[in-house]
């Protein structure tokens, strides 16, 4: 998986996720906040709560009703023997993770295969300027024809030949180095040497195909977790952002020129990939690897952590704190009532020697 919303993956692993580096969803912050945005993060993830229960809450009744007793998402979630994160460092910002969450990041990552006819003639015929490869996945396939125009402005100003994924209506102003296609084969394109750029809304299987291939991206968040993705590796210097909404034709231009001629974008895409590629298994076969043995072992109850058995109070360790500190407070208590018990003493003992003294004068 690639994450439940309000972070209840983590909440029901019982892994910490501290708010002071660990960005929240959709916060499109990095590890390394300001003040104010560590403030912002806190009070998203005071709201995850209730954004939890108003989210989860047809499934907790729907759950409740199959099972014949009270469960919430939460409970259900808790049981996991294993959790299979599409994950990878390299991409993700470092944080904890507990010994049952298994980090499979780049699983989608193919082996390039030959391009089918059609492309290949097309790639080949780009010349010594390459290709980009131009898509907003599989739930965009079409936007309003004053955003088409403006891209398609912006496209026809680069020397690269431009496969995009469109089955809108065609631009009044498409030039020739642009192709529409319906359907293209992503990361056999992306894997291919003669590609520059990758145009992309970043989503995830997108984003680590593009790892895997070394290939800069210009990113166009639409919604989800999107915006973070992009953050991620605008973070990494590995590609730059555009708000779709404001965009102009100037700066698709502008940044997609950027990240094919700066050196410094194709040099941190490659060094990413190698790191990502530098692993002693594939992420599928260690996915593979997990499954069956929670299937050999049924499940793995050494990988859970006695969290789970704890309140928030014990987790916290809230009842030690407070008997530390009724302990703390009554000795300090009892310290007083004994220094004024003794300096009373004192001056009872100094006002009685006083006296005689004073009587003798006269």
């Amino acid at each position: 998986m690639r994450g439940l919303p309000c972070g209840l993956d983590y909440k029901a692993a019982q892994c910490p996720n501290p708010p002071s580096y660990v960005p929240r969803l959709f916060t499109s912050s990095s590890d390394h906040m300001t003040f104010t945005e560590r403030v912002k993060n806190l009070l998203i993830g005071f709201s995850e709560h209730l954004l939890c229960y108003l989210l989860y809450s047809k499934y907790e009744n729907l759950a409740s009703e199959f099972l014949h007793r009270d469960v919430t998402v939460l409970e259900l979630f808790s049981t996991a023997s294993v959790w299979l994160m599409r994950y990878d460092f390299v991409f993700e910002y470092p944080r904890p993770i507990m010994p049952n969450m298994v980090y499979v990041g780049g699983i989608n990552c193919k082996q390039k295969k030959p391009l089918p006819k059609e492309f290949e003639a097309i790639v080949n015929a780009s010349g010594e300027h390459g290709i980009v490869v131009f898509s907003l996945g599989s739930m965009v396939s079409e936007i309003p024809m004053k955003k088409a125009i403006e891209i398609t402005e912006a496209l026809g100003s680069v020397p690269q030949t431009v496969l995009w994924r469109y089955t809108g209506e065609v631009p009044p102003n498409l030039p020739k180095n642009i192709k529409l296609v319906k359907w293209l084969p992503q990361n056999d394109l992306l894997a291919h040497p003669k590609t520059r750029a990758f145009i992309t809304h970043g989503g995830s299987h997108g984003v680590y195909e593009a790892i895997c291939n070394a290939v800069p991206m210009v990113l166009m968040p639409l919604f989800g977790d999107q915006m973070d993705n992009a953050k991620r590796i605008e973070t990494r210097g590995a590609g730059l952002t555009l708000n779709i909404l404001e965009m102009t034709s100037k700066d698709i231009s502008d940044a997609l020129h950027a990240v094919i001629n700066d050196k410094k974008y194709k040099e941190n895409i490659k060094r990413l990939s190698d790191l990502h590629l530098d692993r002693p298994i594939h992420p599928l076969d260690l996915a593979v690897h997990w499954v069956e043995f929670v299937m050999r072992h049924k499940g793995a109850p050494h990988l859970r952590p006695a969290a789970h058995e704890l309140n928030w109070i014990q987790y916290h360790s809230l009842d030690v704190i407070a008997f530390l500190l009724a302990v703390v407070l009554l000795s300090m208590f009892i310290s007083l009532k004994c220094c004024l018990f003794c300096c009373r003493r004192c001056f009872r003992k100094k006002g009685r020697a006083s006296k005689p003294t004073k009587s003798k004068s006269h």
